[in-house]
């Protein structure tokens, strides 16, 4: 084992591979942005009559050679009898924006404008804006928008327009917009609401969130889930569950009906903070709302059951996932860690090598996955095996396999192999979203555990902080375990009760226990 610390402090490591976070429903993956303003509209055909035909379409254009004109691919498909509908054209849209693959969608719409198969209407003005914003700036957004013709130069295309300002970040052009639309009197969307909101998120900006929310009901926006499922989402990423359910208790009364990511939210930020009882009522809850199969709803269900404890319902849902077509990298992941987190390495271990056959081992994500649940039970000749056969897959490890080893190092009694190898994870760079996700927390709680067990309250208070910087110390358990520190170091602290209160926590039963118990230690 000490051979293979040794191998981790040789080695130089640099990049990290951005993680799966635990908690899925992140709230810049909330709000719908264009693709709400473009909404397909049908042409007479069904849906299940032209999706073969379109989804033919949209493969000839995601299948053209680098470089090559989008005007092949529809002199092919004309070639072949088939007229154009604007269907097809929104269906291969919305796929090409799915795949990230903009200057494809700005050709396709270029080529619909240029060649006019079909009369543009103002979604095809919608989406050309989009995509020439995002390829060539607001600036060449903006000219477009004046050529547009004036009958589509409406309330569609001014809210995608100030879109597009928020996406790049210009908040004043954007605000300059949205009063130039109440001049004109075009309604205002909550997407713009929803996306300025996001954009002040951050604690330094939240102020003005209050501000924005007044100025939706100056506007008369009526309100929407999507909103309040932010706002949600950022008082569950600030570990505040006051402001959580007061949010949620403000949605009922002005009786907007919560949806499954509403209940996912709920869900999840009750089992972060241990409250598995309230935890349950909303797992029920976003089962009897999911609606079809909602790949992100399966995998926040895993997490919640891995939480909870309930391997019958765990094994159900995971199955459910199986019968889906082309089952997701990040699904296998999610499964590896809820098995892992309520004991069953053997299944874990089953679901790895499924993961290893179909998917094969292409990120540090998919390692991490199974090196974690080796590390937090125990099994760290296991887990530095993983790490060995990662790096002869070309995968780099990141300052989360490090923690994990690190944990793992504790598990096994060897603290000074485990501080070493936290020492190498802390010399790699980690974005702060990283340090604030839920399992980046609970492994480092799990180590504030270990070292307070053993008394040694210097290593606990430094990881303690990190804890503080993320909000994380807001739940009770947190600052008890910090207290257990005290208690085995025999160290007395007047100031501690005090700390924890200025801190957001609220002191329980266990908590003025052990400060009892601390107070014997003064002198």
């Amino acid at each position: 084992m000490q051979a293979v610390v040794a191998h981790f402090c040789r080695r130089r490591v640099s990049g990290v591979i951005r993680r799966t976070l635990g908690v899925s429903w992140p709230a810049d993956q909330i709000h719908s942005g264009f693709s709400t303003f473009c909404t397909l509209t049908p042409d007479n055909s069904s849906e299940e009559e032209r999706g073969e035909e379109r989804m033919s379409l949209c493969r000839r254009i995601e299948g053209l050679p680098k470089g090559e004109a989008v005007g092949t691919a529809f002199q092919s498909w004309m070639g072949d009898g088939f007229p154009i509908h604007r269907g097809d054209i929104f269906h291969t849209i919305n796929r090409l924006r799915k795949l990230q693959f903009n200057k494809r969608a700005l050709q396709v719409m270029e080529w619909v404008i240029r060649e006019r198969p079909y009369r543009p209407k103002e979604l095809d003005y919608s989406y050309l804006l989009e995509f020439t914003t995002k390829l060539h700036g607001v600036s060449q957004g903006e000219k477009l928008f004046s050529r547009v013709p004036t009958e589509f130069q409406n309330e569609l295309l001014y809210n995608n327009l100030i879109i597009a300002c928020l996406d790049k970040g210009m908040i004043r052009l954007s605000l300059a917009y949205m009063k130039k639309m109440r001049e004109l009197g075009y309604p205002i969307s909550h997407l713009i609401f929803n996306r300025l909101i996001i954009l002040h998120s951050s604690p330094s900006r939240r102020k003005s969130i209050t501000r924005f929310r007044r100025q939706m009901r100056a506007d008369k926006v009526d309100p929407h889930v999507s909103t309040y499922n932010i706002l949600m989402k950022i008082e569950a990423n600030d570990h505040n569950i006051e402001g959580l359910v007061r949010v949620f208790g403000e949605m009922k009364q002005v009786e907007v009906e919560p949806n499954e990511i509403s209940f996912c939210i709920l869900a999840t930020a009750h089992a972060v903070a241990r409250l598995y009882s309230i935890c349950e009522v909303y797992v029920e809850a976003v089962e009897k709302s999911a609606t079809g199969n909602n790949w992100s709803t399966f995998d926040v269900l895993l997490i919640l059951y891995g939480y909870l404890g309930k391997l019958k319902e765990l094994e159900r849902t995971w199955c459910t996932l199986q019968e889906l077509p082309n089952v997701k990298s990040k699904s296998f992941i999610v499964a590896i860690e809820a098995f892992g987190r309520i004991g069953r390495l053997s299944r874990a271990e089953q679901i790895w090598a499924e993961m290893k056959s179909k998917k094969g081992l292409k990120s540090t994500d998919q390692f991490n996955s199974m090196i974690s649940v080796y590390c937090k039970l125990g099994f760290i000749t296991k887990a530095t095996k993983l790490y060995k056969e990662m790096e002869q897959n070309g995968c780099k490890p990141n300052a989360i396999t490090y923690r994990h080893l690190g944990l793992g190092c504790m598990k096994a009694g060897l603290m000074k192999e485990a501080l070493r190898t936290l020492e190498l994870g802390n010399g790699l760079s980690t974005s702060a979203r990283i340090r604030r996700s839920t399992p980046w927390l609970e492994t480092t709680l799990s180590m504030v555990e270990i070292f307070a067990e053993k008394g040694d309250l210097e290593n606990a208070e430094k990881l303690f902080e990190e804890l503080k910087k993320a909000n994380y110390s807001r739940y009770t358990f947190v600052y008890n375990i910090l207290f257990k520190a005290y208690v085995k170091a025999k160290i007395y602290d007047p100031n501690l009760l005090k700390r924890m209160i200025l801190g957001g926590s609220r002191p329980d039963s266990e908590t003025y226990g052990l400060l009892k118990l601390i107070e014997q230690f003064q002198t």
